[in-house]
């Protein structure tokens, strides 16, 4: 069983104060993503766009994995035309 607490105003709106231990052992920050999950509200923590992706960026340099998969394309007359809108 989880802790007993209760909804309280807070402005227009309604919340529920989470006591710090708990934050800290859910590894919640300021930001958080809030769900409704077959009548149950999930708190999980935000994940940012991105996360994560320089220290990959990083590590596929360094193992001269960073590469274009897929050649340029030839340009056509298409693109060489100036183009009207």
């Amino acid at each position: 069983m989880g802790l007993l607490t209760r909804i309280v105003r807070i402005g227009n709106s309604q919340g529920v104060r989470i006591p710090k231990p708990l934050l800290e052992q859910a590894g919640l920050g300021e930001c958080v993503d809030l769900l409704v999950e077959e009548g149950q509200i999930t708190i999980r923590p935000a994940s940012r766009p991105r996360q994560g992706w320089e220290e990959r960026f990083r590590a596929m340099a360094e193992a001269s994995d960073d590469r274009l998969l897929d050649e340029p394309a030839a340009l056509s007359r298409f693109d060489e035309e100036e183009w009207e809108w």
